[in-house]
């Protein structure tokens, strides 16, 4: 089922953009397959990075809930769900998302595996509708015409460390994902301007002093932060350089659909984290009543 409505649909998009791309460079391919996936997966990433933004502006206010909830954890979480419900918050919404894009990733890998151990699975694991097409018809003729490369600059088939080398283009790639995931994962990040290291955190839970969830589960975001990018790494050089074109333009995209789309919505966004301020403010700073002077008052004057 797997190899039937994942992998294949997956193999036969990369195959249909690299048969119709200038110069049927795999490479590009590989980039112009990736943001085709983003955008066909945007409504569920917008609204992943919309919660990311409203969470991280409603930082602030859980910070007060729990001063307030003075070391109540029944109260604290349900003023915390109230506060989330308030704002239409769902922390667990981006685990769809995730979800998602795994076994893309997945099938993803299956087919380039395909695409370097058997260039001739173009003919054989492809829909008819794809297998017409005439560069692929051309390659059917000489199979030898098939590149697996970047623009002739790296060889997306030749991983990083193999055969006891170093293959330094693959090295490079690898590291280009790493900063572009950390970049991104940055920008999700909650403000952390008062945050405590983790490492703090377990001494006082050691010395016997109660731990505060949310924070412990921030700081370990936080330290994700790091070692997701050195786990990138790690996976790049074990795995084709194809697959870490698709980490580092996914990572990229991801940047910019953060960075500039929701931009946009930064405004709405704190106006909505806000709002119960706003409201107190308002409140208070209505005119108060002058009172009419008194009938006695009158005749005085």
């Amino acid at each position: 089922m797997f190899e039937s409505f994942i992998e294949r649909p997956v193999f036969n998009l990369l195959e249909l953009i690299y048969a119709l791309v200038p110069g049927h460079d795999l490479g590009l391919a590989i980039i112009l397959f990736t943001i085709v996936i983003r955008i066909l997966l945007w409504p569920l990433v917008k609204k992943q990075l919309h919660q990311s933004a409203a969470m991280r502006k409603l930082q602030p206010q859980l910070r007060k809930l729990k001063k307030s909830a003075n070391g109540d954890r029944q109260k604290e979480a349900r003023l915390q769900m109230e506060l989330y419900k308030e704002h239409g918050v769902k922390p667990f919404a981006t685990v769809g998302t995730l979800i998602i894009q795994l076994p893309i990733f997945l099938a993803l890998y299956y087919a380039i595996r395909k695409l370097i151990n058997d260039p001739n699975s173009l003919q054989t694991f492809s829909f008819e509708s794809v297998r017409n097409l005439p560069w692929i018809q051309e390659l059917s003729k000489d199979i030898s015409k098939f590149e697996h490369t970047l623009y002739g600059a790296v060889d997306l088939s030749h991983r990083a460390i193999q055969d006891g080398g170093v293959y330094l283009p693959a090295i490079i790639l690898g590291l280009i994902a790493a900063a572009a995931q950390f970049y991104q994962s940055k920008l999700m990040m909650p403000d952390a301007k008062d945050a405590r290291k983790l490492s703090v955190i377990f001494k006082e839970a050691a010395a016997g002093k109660q731990t505060d969830q949310a924070e412990m589960g921030a700081s370990i975001s936080r330290n994700m932060m790091y070692f997701m990018p050195f786990a990138t790494f790690l996976f790049s050089v074990t795995v084709p350089p194809a697959l870490t074109l698709y980490i580092l333009t996914s990572s990229a995209v991801g940047y910019f659909q953060h960075r500039f789309v929701l931009k946009k919505d930064e405004e709405e966004l704190h106006e909505i984290a806000s709002e119960p301020e706003a409201k107190t403010i308002n409140a208070s700073a209505k005119p108060k009543k002058t009172k009419k002077p008194s009938a006695k008052k009158k005749r005085r004057k």
